[in-house]
């Protein structure tokens, strides 16, 4: 028996579980942090998640239980079975659905256009979700924990972040209602049954302007101009604003500020997962790129203008 194996039993084995948790067969799924099992041979099938080394530093697992349960009774998440403050999650298991990918997102027809729908039910119909996500606020939670392992900072770091204050000040310019948010919409994290996207894993959750998530999933789906076009339309169904649009893109270089932080967290807790420093390199080169062209500064300029 591996090591992850027992440990999966060993956490199963202290819940109280409907069917009990006695003859389960556990086959490992993916995940970048933490450890993720389907578990079979109840008297259904569940989701099992176990947090990764040095989360708790970061993510508050209470309020990603209210916001997992928030999201389930929206309709975009699966059911929430037990959730335990020490990062333990168990959930339904979804059967018969593809964990989409960059390649998925291209390879299966109308995907962009049920994940762009899944999100507006989410931003739309979720409600009580705890915790404001706040992006600057987390760029300083971020730095404080690498400043803690005594990490090293890509060259150029903290002048980008003090470049990204024209945004900061174009954001805002104009106050707009919040809406429950996932905030870390990885592919992996959209579960497509060919009629609907399922969204999981809320650690990151909160309220956020929801232009952060189609955002956010343009840049790690990679999408092309036109799948942003999708994406967008069938959000809105029909063209988005410039003022929408711009927020969008922003929040393109924006994610990869943050997630560049992310990426140098996991680096300095040794998580073998992938070479999570050539990762924040390629995120962070990946921002400072987009944020030099004419086209951010025009979307940047539409920002600033305010909804026409």
């Amino acid at each position: 028996m591996s090591e992850e194996i027992e440990r999966a039993r060993h956490a199963l084995a202290g819940l109280d579980l409907p069917g009990g948790t006695g003859d389960l067969q556990l086959r490992r799924l993916g995940g970048l942090t933490n450890l993720v099992f389907e578990v079979s041979g109840g008297t259904q099938p569940w989701c099992l998640r176990l947090p990764g080394k040095g989360t708790e530093a970061y993510i508050d697992r209470r309020v990603e239980a209210v916001n997992a349960r928030a999201a389930a009774a929206a309709g975009v998440a699966p059911a929430l079975v037990h959730a335990g403050t020490d990062g333990v999650m168990v959930t339904r298991f979804l059967p018969e659905v593809a964990t989409l990918s960059p390649d998925g997102f291209r390879q299966r027809p109308g995907a962009v256009e049920r994940a762009a729908r899944a999100l507006r039910r989410l931003h739309q119909d979720a409600t009580g979700f705890a915790f404001r996500f706040e992006l600057f606020q987390m760029i300083d939670q971020y730095l404080q924990v690498l400043a803690d392992r005594r990490a090293v900072l890509p060259d150029g770091y903290h002048d980008v972040v003090n470049e990204a204050q024209a945004v900061r000040a174009a954001l805002a310019a104009h106050e707009l209602p919040l809406a429950a948010c996932h905030c870390d919409p990885l592919c992996e994290n959209f579960l497509d049954d060919g009629e609907r996207v399922w969204i999981v894993d809320w650690e990151y959750s909160g309220n956020n302007d929801p232009m952060w998530d189609l955002g956010d999933l343009s840049v790690e789906g990679e999408f092309d101009p036109a799948m942003d076009r999708c994406l967008l339309e069938a959000y809105f169904d029909g063209p988005a604003t410039p003022f929408d649009q711009g927020r969008m893109v922003i929040y393109k270089a924006m994610c990869d500020l943050l997630w560049t932080l992310w990426g140098l967290i996991q680096h300095a807790d040794g998580n073998p997962a992938e070479d999570f420093w050539a990762y924040s390199l390629r995120r962070f080169g990946r921002c400072r790129a987009l944020m030099a062209t004419d086209l951010f500064a025009r979307h940047l300029q539409a920002v600033a203008a305010g909804p026409s």
